[in-house]
């Protein structure tokens, strides 16, 4: 027991000592909480309690605060089915503790990367080729994009997705090539050739009570005739193959395409909004991110002391280039000074000499030891965006890297090679022509210079430890 500090606060009945039952205690909230196990694409994982108002962009922009990592709004929640293959990715308006529960006892959460996620509403023609889109053809492909993704977002009227895919007989491993339409109402094939005839016309799913998935293990588990398999798996549906409709497209273009129409023909406007919220949160706090000059700061002027004497800079355009240039090698000067003193702690504890061409392994963009094939897996899992790219050790020379990049949806590698010069070791892309001290260095210059890529490097692939 202990005492009441403020026996004057009790009432007349109550005694002036409190005894373990009056310890003050938290009210339910009345709301419904779910635990939830979540992952990370390293297998780390944590277990968190969803309110039932919880949507995936609120989990997610907890997950980004409790793990410290940079929050560029391309972060989302992935539901995996590993019995079935399957993975979907969360769409931010979704409330998780729904989703859970349509999910069977060995699916899980993952919280990853997804840049694509809203590419489509930034390049909607890499997304929707015109063969492929009804109103496309109808018009000669004469429509402006921003024309096309109102036609989406419009609930009365929407263009029609059409063309070849193979589908998987419903309880056998055979499949059919045949010609498919997606509208609003539901995804239809025409039981005679391309016929658009209501009579020939026979329902395969509905976009309502469905949702749709990438298909990770078709090749192996279905025996997929393509790699571009996806399916619509009703929300019923928890374990059961038979229930599932398998598709195969012949390319990832056109994989993409069917999976985004999908997405924007089911939730519509709601998508709009989910892309364009970040946006308006970044507008709104950049108007309070503007430091306030001091009466002092007012009074300085931008100097030049590369010469003799200094000088004063009247011109305004070389005077904010002076500044930023010195910005930047300020940020160099201490970026490089916090990783060699990471470095220096490393070499003292584990006995590991420091090397400058070691200090690339603190970046999140680089990822060691991996094979190709979980390269590319990776590239894909993050959204295959232009610019989307990782570094790893090369397997084929041990002193060598590579760099592994996504363009046009297709993954292409570059070998890096080292090379020396006056007894120093430099890294270089191209044999030779543009060489750099260090991997931090080279991803620094493509990030500003296209080179001899296909495109600049936009995206680091990043995995991050729950």
């Amino acid at each position: 027991a202990i005492p009441n500090p403020f026996p004057e606060l009790c009432s007349p009945t109550s005694s002036p000592v409190h005894s373990h039952g009056s310890l003050p205690q938290c009210q339910p909230s009345g709301k419904y909480v779910r635990a939830a196990a979540l992952f990370s694409e390293d297998g780390t994982g944590k277990v968190v309690e969803i309110p039932a108002d919880m949507t995936a962009r609120d989990l997610c922009q907890l997950l980004v605060y409790k793990s410290h990592c940079v929050d560029d709004n391309s972060w989302t929640l992935v539901e995996h089915h590993p019995l079935l293959g399957l993975d979907r990715c969360l769409e931010d308006h979704e409330l998780v503790v729904q989703v859970q529960a349509l999910m069977s006892s060995e699916g899980k959460f993952l919280f990853r990367k997804n840049y694509a996620k809203y590419e489509f509403f930034r390049n909607p023609l890499n997304f929707f080729p015109e063969q492929m889109v009804a109103w496309c053809q109808e018009t000669n492909g004469s429509i402006p994009p921003s024309q096309l993704l109102q036609k989406f977002l419009n609930s009365s009227g929407c263009p029609e997705i059409q063309g070849f895919l193979y589908l998987k007989d419903v309880g056998r491993k055979s499949w059919k090539k045949l010609y498919v339409f997606l509208r609003r109402s539901g995804l239809y094939f025409s039981i005679k050739g391309m016929s658009k005839e209501p009579r020939h016309l026979q329902l395969l799913a509905d976009l309502e009570d469905s949702n749709i998935f990438t298909v990770i293990t078709g090749k192996k588990l279905h025996n997929a005739p393509t790699d571009f398999e996806f399916c619509i798996k009703p929300n019923k549906v928890r374990s059961d193959f038979k229930e599932l409709r398998m598709m195969c497209a012949e390319d990832e273009q056109s994989r993409t395409c069917w999976m985004t129409a999908f997405r924007l023909l089911k939730y519509g406007i709601l998508l709009y909004q989910n892309y364009k919220i970040p946006q308006q949160r970044k507008t709104l706090l950049s108007h309070f991110s503007t430091p306030m000059r001091s009466v002092s700061e007012n009074s300085l002027v931008a100097m030049d002391f590369s010469g003799r004497i200094g000088r004063v800079i009247d011109n305004p355009v070389e005077a904010q280039s002076a500044a930023l240039e010195e910005g930047h090698a300020w940020r160099v000067t201490q970026r490089y000074s916090i990783l060699l003193a990471q470095f220096i702690m490393k070499s003292k504890t584990t006995g590991v000499i420091f090397c400058s061409t070691m200090i690339h392994r603190t970046q999140l963009w680089f990822h060691g030891r991996i094979t190709r094939e979980e390269s590319h897996k990776m590239i894909i899992q993050q959204g295959q965006v232009d610019g989307l790219f990782l570094l790893r050790d090369s397997q084929s020379n041990p002193k060598a890297f590579v760099l592994t990049m996504c363009h046009h949806q297709k993954i292409k590698h570059f070998q890096i090679l080292p090379c020396e010069e006056d007894g120093q070791i430099f890294f270089s892309l191209d044999d030779g022509s543009t060489k750099f001290s260090d991997l931090i260095q080279l991803v620094e210059f493509y990030q500003l210079n296209r080179g001899v890529l296909p495109c600049k490097l936009k995206h680091p692939c990043t995995v991050v430890a729950l």
